[in-house]
């Protein structure tokens, strides 16, 4: 039993005309989605599903789960579907080509196609009293056909008359029908937004007027959506408004909270979209039985399965790429609230208190039991606690001493009954814990390129763990932060790790924590000097003047200085020039040369072209502006030149 609404009758695209159908058994269980919704059913004999896709042209045929099973393309612009009262045959609409096509429920093959000799039409369709039926026309009229399968057209009689219920509809009207009373029609106004609707007596294979109101907006403003009532002489409209029909006139009968469209189960129940949302009723109620969230993007159609069992709801994506179809179980097991409160913060050790409340729209069991299990360090996997017995008003508290420090967490359930689900929840505290001490040896200081150095983590007094973790992160991008040792401590309270000092290091000692005392966390920072050395040449002695060793050049020769310094992309050696006059050393330049890949950079020295001068060089890495920062500045030896004859 089921309508579609007016939303979903909108959108009419173009397609091929040529029919094929694909099995999807290949496919790995992948859902049913359709672009733009073109018709709704569910199939109780075969157990499926079937969608019309208004966009593509196509039928898609689906399991009881919303698996794609199968689809038959080639129907294009399809609008709407209906199944025969036997569930073996499909009818589809299709106003393109101004058929309705049949088609076997369980192979997709075409039955038979019945042509409607309207301009605008057919729309929406429906099976009751052994026919198929049909609205036609464009917004400002229309009317009803039906289609008798019974009747051959090769006999010479055309199976299909118009006109059904002329003068009384306004627009494509939507349909509906009730399994339970196969011999009635509801029809819903949908051309001029106007409220007329009527129910029909089509047993005897024509419409006969049961009730009809003629759309002054004085039920409502318009209809999207219209349902049958099983077992009562009402009609749902716009999946909220109930209007009960008796001497040929509706009046309003009372109304669900909100809702856009609906369908209503065999058994009376009703499907409601409501938002994101998908509510369950009982009949009249006012509080829903179960409500499933859907999607922001809206749900655009729904119906029951035949047995009540579940919901079919086609879901818009959350990018609005299209609509996938979705089962929803369990449609009468109402679904409670369950709230947990703890403390955000307590003592380890001392007792603390959990509060909660248990509450459903269906009255709970009375004594209602819940288990509480304490998740922790001591515990990670959960430790059961005492049951606890809900009170009359739903609330809940208890009372525990947590064991261990740190997050803390209470899991709350409670099982479901033969009236509602099951339920879960939980809160989390944060427990106290002691603080240890945690050192790290050797900050701040500064040593040659190479070395190997050994630093010395002490943990100081802990519960359980004495575990600590060294870890060493040199400077630059290019080095990761890497776990260098882990381990427990010695009687002492001691771990070690070795450094080879090649670049400036943090080094970082971790101690997790335990059940009893916090996490900690030390950093210390070794320096290290760049590896660098000056070759001189083109010299023709070395001599002393005094006690210092100088390179001799002849007056005109320029000197080659070759400095070898540690690699690092972009870096550059400062080169620092001094002259001896006077008395003391003065500084004539300093000046940057890049480094090539090999750590090398030649630099050649003008002669001064006199004799009896003294120079001195050196080669530097300067911290930040030798292009980097993964070293500390390093001076190398001063080179000592002389310039004679």
């Amino acid at each position: 039993m089921r309508s579609t609404s007016a939303a979903t009758a909108l959108a009419v695209l173009f397609s091929s005309v040529a029919l094929s159908v694909a099995a999807a058994g290949s496919a790995s269980a992948a859902s049913a989605v359709v672009t733009t919704p073109g018709g709704l059913v569910a199939d109780g004999v075969h157990q499926r599903v079937f969608l019309g896709d208004n966009a593509s042209g196509t039928i898609l045929a689906a399991d009881y789960s919303g698996t794609l099973i199968d689809s038959v393309s080639g129907i294009p612009g399809v609008t709407d579907l209906a199944l025969s009262a036997d569930g073996g045959t499909l009818y589809a609409a299709t106003p393109e080509l101004h058929e309705i096509v049949a088609l076997d429920t369980a192979t997709l093959a075409v039955k038979a196609r019945y042509t409607v000799a309207t301009t605008h039409g057919p729309r929406h369709v429906a099976f009751a009293g052994g026919k198929v039926w049909f609205s036609y026309g464009d917004q400002w009229s229309g009317d009803l056909g039906s289609v008798d399968p019974a009747v051959d057209p090769a006999s010479g009689t055309d199976p299909v008359a118009l006109g059904q219920f002329s003068g009384k509809v306004w627009g494509q009207a939507l349909l509906d029908t009730d399994p339970t009373a196969p011999g009635l029609l509801a029809v819903g106004e949908t051309g001029l937004s106007t409220d007329s609707m009527a129910v029909l007596d089509v047993s005897g294979g024509t419409a006969q007027q049961l009730a009809w109101h003629n759309g002054d907006y004085s039920l409502n403003q318009g209809i999207g959506d219209i349902d049958l009532v099983p077992g009562a002489p009402q009609v749902l409209f716009n999946g909220r408004d109930r209007a009960q029909y008796a001497d040929g006139k509706f009046t309003l009968a009372g109304s669900y909270p909100s809702g856009q469209r609906a369908d209503i189960a065999a058994n009376g129940l009703v499907a409601q979209v409501t938002g994101d949302k998908v509510a369950v009723y009982e009949p009249n109620a006012t509080q829903p039985l179960r409500t499933y969230p859907t999607s922001t993007s809206g749900t655009a159609d729904l119906a029951w399965a035949a047995d009540s069992s579940r919901i079919f709801a086609l879901v818009g994506s959350s990018s609005g790429s299209g609509y996938t179809l979705k089962a929803l179980t369990d449609t009468t097991l109402n679904v409670p609230t369950l709230t947990v409160a703890a403390p955000a913060t307590a003592t380890r050790a001392k007792q603390l208190t959990v509060t909660g409340k248990l509450t459903a729209t269906v009255p709970l069991p009375g004594g209602a039991q819940l288990t509480v299990t304490r998740t922790d360090l001591e515990s990670p996997n959960g430790k059961a606690l005492a049951p606890v017995t809900v009170k009359a008003d739903g609330t809940y508290s208890f009372t525990d001493t947590p064991p261990a420090g740190g997050k803390v967490t209470y899991k709350v359930a409670y099982a479901g009954d033969a009236q509602h689900t099951a339920v879960k929840a939980s809160d989390t505290v944060e427990v106290s814990r002691a603080s240890t001490s945690l050192s790290l040896n050797n900050n701040g200081k500064t040593y040659n390129y190479g070395t190997d150095v050994k630093f010395t983590a002490h943990l100081g007094t802990t519960y359980k763990n004495r575990s600590v973790e060294i870890w060493a992160n040199p400077f630059g991008a290019d080095k990761p932060n890497k776990l260098i040792k882990s381990g427990t401590v010695n009687a002492d309270g001691n771990i070690a790790a070795w450094v080879d000092m090649t670049r400036d290091t943090t080094v970082t000692a971790v101690f997790k924590g335990d059940a009893r005392y916090k996490p900690k966390t030390v950093k210390v920072t070794g320096y290290a000097r760049v590896k660098v050395s000056t070759a001189v040449s083109k010299h023709y002695k070395t001599a002393k003047i005094g006690s210092t060793t100088y390179y001799w050049f002849h007056k005109s020769t320029d000197p080659l200085l070759t400095t070898t310094m540690s690699y690092y992309a972009g870096r550059e050696q400062r080169f620092d020039l001094q002259a001896y006059y006077g008395g003391a050393w003065h500084t004539l330049d300093s000046q940057y040369f890049p480094l090539g890949t090999s750590g090398k950079s030649a630099v050649t020295l003008e002669a001064p072209g006199e004799s009896g001068v003294k120079a001195r060089i050196r080669s530097v890495y300067v911290n930040g502006s030798s292009g980097d920062t993964v070293n500390s500045t390093t001076y190398g030896t001063w080179k000592y030149l002389y310039f004679s004859n």
